[in-house]
């Protein structure tokens, strides 16, 4: 459908894109919100460097893990071991509050307008900093949840008392064994509820959720509605930016708007309703409080 991509490098100053960003919002009927991994990055939910060594030290000496992805595909040699990993990484990537209030920013910009999230982010942190839970798809899975890793059946179980003992309890990087959380229907093993293959778990919740979004985006797509994507990269495009791209060029009252530090770009055929920032989104988002 598109022709080329334009990285964009803006003949209009800084300023003047968040002063047009300000107005589109505004005059929107409608915001739809496309984050990923590049918001909770500027939250402070970064994955490697200081923050991976000041909770997996451990790890990193005795596995040469090097930073939080790549240890979530590490073979470790035991279920106590792996849930040790788990553990704390759920805990500290969804059970703390962001270090950076980079989403409650973005919740003082909107909160007064007729929006909905789309996201494949899977931190809780739009529901911690106060966002409705209604107007919020987590399609990719929540750290918060477990579900059977078979799966024999599509339900999800909460996970924040079991998550906590483990880390409390857990010593030379390992949990009791008796944590181990296994599926209370076949007894298999639990897994966290993530989108990684084939046994992800759409549960209830998961598909009133994905009814909710797409009845919102049919209910505004001819409107004057502003697609604005947070951090997004080009891990899964399929899933906010390429949609967002053709919601954008199907209606000529839409307004596209990226910010992404390093990866701010669109298509030709939108460049003209189209604002790309490659800036930090906290920045951003700031300047659009306060600027």
């Amino acid at each position: 459908m598109f022709s080329k991509l334009t990285i964009t490098t803006s003949t209009e100053n800084y300023s003047q894109q968040i002063k047009q960003i300000k107005e589109k919002l505004n005059n929107a009927d409608a915001v739809i919100i496309g984050a990923g991994a590049g918001l909770s990055t500027s939250a402070g939910l970064t994955y490697s460097g200081e923050r991976f060594y000041k909770y997996f030290s451990d790890f990193a000496e005795k596995y040469g893990i090097t930073d939080m992805y790549s240890g979530g595909f590490y073979p470790f040699p035991s279920e106590e071991i792996f849930w040790a990993w788990w553990s704390r990484h759920i805990y500290y990537n969804r059970y703390i509050d962001a270090p950076i209030p980079v989403y409650n920013n973005l919740l003082k910009i909107i909160q007064n307008k007729n929006y909905f999230v789309l996201t494949t982010n899977v931190d809780h942190q739009f529901q911690k900093a106060g966002f409705d839970k209604e107007r919020l798809f987590y399609t990719q899975g929540d750290y918060g949840l477990f579900q059977c890793s078979v799966p024999c059946h599509n339900k999800t179980y909460d996970n924040q008392e079991l998550i906590l003992k483990m880390v409390s309890e857990q010593k030379n990087m390992q949990i009791p064994s008796e944590l181990i959380p296994h599926c209370p229907v076949c007894g298999k093993p639990m897994t966290t509820n993530l989108r990684a293959d084939n046994k992800f778990v759409e549960d209830e919740g998961w598909h009133k959720t994905a009814q909710r979004y797409n009845a919102f985006v049919e209910k505004n797509k001819n409107k004057n509605i502003l697609y604005l994507e947070l951090g997004v990269g080009a891990n899964t495009p399929v899933i906010i930016k390429y949609p967002f791209w053709q919601l954008t060029a199907l209606n000529k009252n839409a307004f596209y708007v990226c910010v992404n530090l390093g990866e701010s770009y669109c298509p030709d055929e939108i460049v003209e309703r189209a604002i790309c920032i490659n800036a930090d989104i906290g920045k951003v988002l700031n300047d659009l409080i306060y600027l």
